[in-house]
């Protein structure tokens, strides 16, 4: 490994129990019966955690990393490649619904281009980490170098760490690449040993006929790669993509600065998957914005050890679960730091 992935995995410490059982005790204090504020009071002690001895407000930055895939060629998508780079223009004017979620939440948006068809996009938007146009297809080998990931894990590390200390606090992580759900299930397939035929899903809309060819794809790539598959970073750079590698390195250098990691949908989720099985201290400072009906995205939450916030059908990407998800965040502080407790209002406790 190289030497920032060395020194970053052994930095992420677990969350902080102490923190989450002093935000407990903080919460039955406050006017209302214990535990009547639900799953929002559970939110709060989570971030507590995440935060332990720093500041708990919510100041929030949503990553949407963008890549282009080999695999596209396998006919695994609805949408041509071509759409990958549209969409992080449209991104860049301000006109998906990224953008106008993210301002609706008032989070920063950080669009990164971590390998796209074409040449650099050159827009002062657009964050330009590129390792190469795109990947190789991995139903015929590997998806990149072990090189080539580790530089897109150490690109996310870094860009963590400049938000970091920038003040963010939470960190949203967001994905556009056309065929990204197909090398999602596989990476999802070789970390948790579930078939592909219980991990693909329609993508941008594929018919029964389209799931079933990506499902077929999968396991293609599963055999193309199988001596690939040693370890997480190995299985990341046979298996993943560019933004996928990046988002894990965005969550390793979220946990070591002690951010909250707000997970989108499916691709971010197997990008987070990959990331704990690197250092596994990270699994309790993630959080889960949706359930997408992405029949993979069950699969991965369910070894993460997550429960998502909301289930809206949400099936978009571009980290707009993730903007929906932030003012539930910033509601479970406001109040765990803005109620009145029995004492302080003058009302009995029932106990």
């Amino acid at each position: 490994m190289s030497a920032l992935l060395d020194a970053t995995l052994p930095a992420i410490a677990p969350p902080s129990a102490a923190a989450a059982e002093a935000a407990a005790r903080r919460w039955d204090e406050k006017t209302k019966p214990r535990g009547s504020l639900g799953r929002l009071e559970e939110l709060g002690c989570r971030l507590a955690a995440i935060r332990g001895e720093r500041e708990l407000a919510v100041r929030p930055a949503i990553v949407v990393a963008a890549g282009d895939h080999g695999v596209a060629d396998e006919g695994v998508s609805s949408f041509p490649q071509a759409v990958t780079r549209e969409m992080v223009a449209n991104f860049a004017r301000g006109g998906a619904a990224i953008c106008v979620l993210a301002a609706q939440a008032g989070a920063r948006l950080v669009v990164v281009d971590c390998g796209t068809v074409g040449p650099p996009l050159e827009h002062p938007a657009v964050h330009s980490r590129r390792i190469a146009e795109r990947t190789e297809s991995i139903a015929r080998g590997p998806a990149m170098s072990r090189t080539q990931a580790m530089q897109a894990v150490e690109h996310g590390i870094a860009l963590a760490g400049e938000l970091a200390a920038d003040g963010v606090t939470v960190l949203g992580l967001g994905e556009m690449g056309i065929g990204n759900s197909t090398v999602a299930a596989a990476l999802a397939a070789a970390l948790t040993r579930v078939e592909p035929v219980s991990l693909c899903g329609p993508g941008t809309g594929l018919g029964p006929e389209g799931v079933a060819r990506k499902a077929a794809v999968v396991a293609r790539a599963l055999e193309a790669n199988r001596a690939a598959l040693g370890s997480p970073l190995d299985a990341l750079a046979a298996l993943g993509g560019f933004e996928l590698a990046f988002l894990a390195g965005a969550a390793l250098g979220a946990g070591v600065h002690g951010l909250a990691v707000l997970l989108d949908g499916f691709i971010c989720s197997a990008a987070a998957l990959a990331a704990v099985a690197l250092a596994p201290a990270l699994r309790g400072r993630l959080i889960a914005a949706h359930r997408s009906p992405e029949p993979g995205h069950t699969v991965v939450l369910d070894a993460l050890g997550l429960e998502p916030l909301l289930d809206l059908g949400l099936r978009l990407g571009e980290g707009s679960g993730a903007a929906l998800a932030l003012p539930l965040l910033a509601s479970a502080v406001a109040l765990l730091e803005g109620m009145a407790t029995f004492a302080e209002a003058g009302v009995s406790d029932g106990g």
